[in-house]
């Protein structure tokens, strides 16, 4: 189902229906840049964001649902070493061929099932978001918040999806504010059933999702909910 229509406060910025990702184009699969999830996860996420809205803070989702054909995507531009369009970016300390290893890209993915998802906080009222133009100059996504793309979330220390270790969700040097805020959104989260993915202080999961033996491929566009 569509976040929006349990919860259109939550802002969406999916950004893999845009080149603003590791790969530099938009994702097979993405027709829209909306969130799609299951109706639990949905009503977690609504549950979250009745908490945090007091206090000064909206839930913004970067991804959703992901049909497989995007995760196919992934593994091709992953086993493509000579593409470093994006590399200044979101990988600027590793290896692009050490991203299967050290688990930022595999051939499935919760996503898939609809039961996952990326997001972070944005601090009331928020302030517009710029779009990324391409070809524009990178900065990488471990560098100080004020450097880094602006964002208009709350900072959490490294861009989205930034392949490297101060991304996991406890890494040691991260300390002072961006902690707090990510233990917020931790806290928040675990709160209403929701479990982290170390590896990456986005990346939520719904333990007791209902598919979890399916990968889906349907794309995603508002045709499918009509």
């Amino acid at each position: 189902m569509r976040l929006r229509d349990v919860d259109p406060s939550i802002i969406e910025e999916v950004r893999y229906a845009t080149p603003h990702n590791f790969t530099g184009d938009p994702v097979p699969g993405y027709d829209e840049p909306m969130c799609v999830v299951t109706q639990p996860l949905a009503e977690a996420l609504h549950a979250a964001q009745q908490q945090l809205a007091p206090r000064g803070y909206t839930l913004k989702v970067y991804d959703c649902y992901r049909p497989r054909r995007a995760d196919e995507r992934f593994v091709a531009w992953a086993e493509d070493v000579g593409d470093q369009r994006m590399k200044a970016e979101f990988y600027p300390g590793l290896d692009k061929s050490r991203l299967f290893a050290d688990g930022y890209i595999a051939a499935r993915s919760g996503h898939s099932r609809g039961s996952s998802v990326d997001l972070t906080l944005v601090r009331l009222p928020a302030r517009p978001q710029r779009p990324y133009v391409p070809g524009e100059p990178l900065t990488s996504c471990t560098a100080p918040a004020a450097q880094r793309f602006p964002d208009n979330s709350v900072d959490m220390d490294t861009g989205y999806d930034c392949f490297d270790n101060l991304a996991h969700t406890d890494a040691p040097g991260v300390t002072g504010e961006a902690a707090a805020n990510r233990n917020l959104l931790r806290d928040v989260l675990t709160s209403v059933g929701l479990k982290n993915y170390a590896n990456e202080w986005w990346h939520y999961n719904l333990p007791h999702e209902p598919f979890p033996d399916q990968y889906f491929d349907f794309p995603v566009n508002s045709a499918a909910f009509r």
